[in-house]
């Protein structure tokens, strides 16, 4: 690209089922200068999830302008993660049948994580992709989770105490246990009580040998102290927070709870 022609902008957008949230970021100042989130209240069975992408792309002109690159962040809970020594792109699916229904018609995709020598394998929304051809020309793709991982782990540096995040979304949730930058665990649930979240948190402490009284459980995502999945964890392990996003906060002028319910997209 010709230095005149480019415009030092860039456009994240996270898409799920369920909605997408996008926000445009400043490459010169490394700032969001923007941002922005649509819900599918509900989705009519009648109706293409790319007319409601349509809709979302009439009424916000952000998503219309020029931008020198453009990330699409797919939000599933379909995705694994597989050591780079063990990883092979000719068998993806393989990779992804133990923690979710896979099918021959699948795509599978992967995220390359270099710098810490694991690879994320996941099924991209196709559909989506397709929408947003037509749309950018081009693009990248990745795995939500990709970004969450990596940040996490950078952040893990020189810390030997093994620690536990849970990343909250709609109707599912992860759980992450990083040590001093190694993946020790990943994996993806589905819940609809406080109940649910919690047998999977000690559950998941036990077999890692964890003990609730002293490891750290930092928590991501749409969640406060005020909420009933707060509270009850609360009760169970003593050491619980929300992530701390300071370091985050200085490139944008959103609250702490929006930095917290967006670190993916806010991170990307």
């Amino acid at each position: 690209m010709d230095i005149t022609e480019k415009k030092y902008k860039k456009l994240s957008i996270q898409v799920s089922l369920t909605g997408l949230s996008f926000c445009c970021f400043d490459t010169l100042n490394n700032t969001i200068t923007s941002f922005n989130e649509v819900h599918f209240d509900t989705i009519d069975k009648g109706i293409k999830i790319e007319e409601l992408f349509a809709d979302a792309f009439n009424k916000h002109v952000e998503l219309n302008e020029s931008y020198d690159n453009v990330l699409i962040l797919h939000n599933n809970n379909l995705s694994t993660f597989v050591p780079t020594a063990l990883f092979d792109e000719n068998f993806l699916g393989s990779y992804l049948q133990y923690n979710t229904k896979v099918f021959e018609t699948d795509f599978f995709a992967f995220d390359e994580i270099s710098n810490y020598q694991i690879n994320a394998v996941y099924i991209p929304y196709v559909n989506m992709n397709n929408f947003f051809i037509d749309k950018f020309g081009t693009f990248d793709y990745k795995h939500v989770n990709s970004v969450l991982v990596t940040k996490l782990m950078d952040r893990s540096k020189n810390n030997d105490t093994k620690t536990m995040w849970v990343h909250f979304n709609e109707g599912h949730f992860e759980i992450i246990v990083i040590q001093n930058q190694k993946l020790l665990l990943f994996n993806s649930f589905d819940y609809s009580t406080p109940e649910d979240f919690l047998y999977y948190l000690l559950f998941t402490a036990e077999q890692l040998n964890m003990n609730p009284e002293n490891f750290p459980l930092e928590l991501i995502g749409n969640i406060h102290t005020d909420s009933d999945f707060y509270k009850i964890a609360y009760r169970f392990i003593r050491n619980i927070s929300l992530i701390d996003v300071e370091d985050l906060r200085w490139n944008n002028y959103f609250s702490e709870a929006e930095n917290r319910k967006h670190f993916i997209l806010f991170n990307s």
